[in-house]
């Protein structure tokens, strides 16, 4: 037997080196997604989010109601935004997203606190993200007590004493028993279509191409589009078994609603899946073979697991995490589906969400078909 060569060693060693150094893909990802992550949870992340958006809805606008009010705005944790417009624009607002918090200050509020009666104030909260608005929640007792100790002193000093004069009453919308599985399930439909449609056909492509296959569609006269379409419209038929299944299982293992339109969500489902497999196409133009085509796939599912509001509140995120988010498609996908099966919401309702689909839709189809052309090239 030979003994152990450190010049045989290093040899291998070397040309090791050499190999990780020709890979681009594979070396970019041990330098760059420890990197990546890094900043990520260390900057973007943000478990407890402020200034949250709220509306309030004034019936008694004296000293007290607006002690309430300014010290709910001085916690941090709520911004007003404005006054709710009209009979249910409050309900209307949580729907439609518009707002986390609706602030409901009933008539005769001051009067009935002097004479002992302890009227309650209503908070209507957004709960169909839970970690959202769970801190906020929380805090309001404290809240609540700063401003009685504060506006007690003033013009109430004679108040009668002893107990809160007034009760605040929370309302948890959409989710009202804090279920973490109401709020998981329906964001889970997005991450799961986001990882298989986008590996699917990324890989399903490059196997095309290490086949030679690739080369026998290239010598017909097909244009880009139609190979594109063509390639990638076969996975949608997969995308629709895996969201039927989904929502069977969401309704009988985990209970969770479907309450709104479903051609809104079918809507939103089409273009979701229709983006990721174009994302998926795009991905395939760049990779050379089936491991760096899954090794450039996940790096599309970090951002749609930790940037679209799936794991952690997207409005707790810095400004420019959300700028990255919002051209994510599972972002705008998971709000659809949140919208949709938790509160109800029809087409009007995510018509934002759907357009932004079609823009991102538009942009990487652009993007796939030039790549497309320089591979024939």
């Amino acid at each position: 037997m030979m003994g152990f060569s450190f010049r045989r060693f290093g040899a291998v060693l070397y040309k090791e080196f050499i190999q990780m150094r020709r890979d681009r893909i594979t070396f970019g990802m041990m330098i760059g997604l420890p990197i990546i992550q890094l900043f990520l949870f260390g900057f973007a992340i943000n478990s407890d989010p402020r200034n949250l958006p709220t509306l309030v809805e004034v019936n008694d606008n004296g000293p007290l109601t607006r002690a309430v009010i300014a010290g709910m705005q001085n916690s941090s944790y709520f911004d007003f935004k404005g006054a709710v417009e009209g009979a249910g624009g409050g309900e209307e607002a949580l729907r439609r997203g518009d707002a986390n918090f609706v602030v409901v200050i009933p008539r005769d509020f001051e009067r009935n606190v002097l004479r002992g009666d302890r009227p309650e104030v209503l908070v209507a909260a957004d709960a169909s993200d839970p970690s959202a608005t769970g801190g906020a929640v929380a805090a309001l007792s404290g809240i609540v007590t700063v401003a009685i100790s504060e506006t007690l002193s003033g013009p109430l000093a004679n108040a009668p004493g002893g107990a809160a004069p007034f009760s605040m009453v929370v309302h948890r919308e959409y989710n009202p028993e804090g279920r973490t599985s109401t709020n998981i399930v329906p964001g889970l439909l997005a991450i799961i279509l986001s990882m298989t449609m986008v590996m699917i056909t990324a890989i399903a492509i490059v196997k095309e191409t290490e086949r030679g296959t690739m080369e026998m569609l290239i010598a017909t006269p097909v244009k880009p589009l139609e190979v594109m379409l063509g390639k990638i419209l076969p996975y949608v038929f997969v995308g629709y078994v895996q969201t039927i299944v989904f929502l069977i299982a969401a309704r009988l293992v985990f209970g969770v609603p479907f309450e709104g339109s479903v051609w809104a969500f079918y809507l939103g489902f089409n273009l979701f899946v229709v983006v990721n497999l174009a994302l998926g196409f795009l991905i395939s133009t760049a990779a050379s073979s089936q491991m760096q085509a899954m090794q450039l796939s996940f790096f599309t599912i970090l951002p749609s697991i930790l940037l679209s509001g799936f794991m952690f509140p997207f409005a707790g995120m810095p400004g420019w995490a959300q700028a990255i988010g919002q051209a994510v498609p599972a972002t705008h996908f998971l709000r659809i589906v949140r919208k949709v099966m938790l509160k109800g919401g029809d087409v009007s309702d995510v018509t934002g969400e759907l357009w932004a689909l079609a823009a991102i839709l538009l942009v990487i189809s652009v993007i796939a078909m030039l790549r497309y052309r320089q591979t024939l090239d």
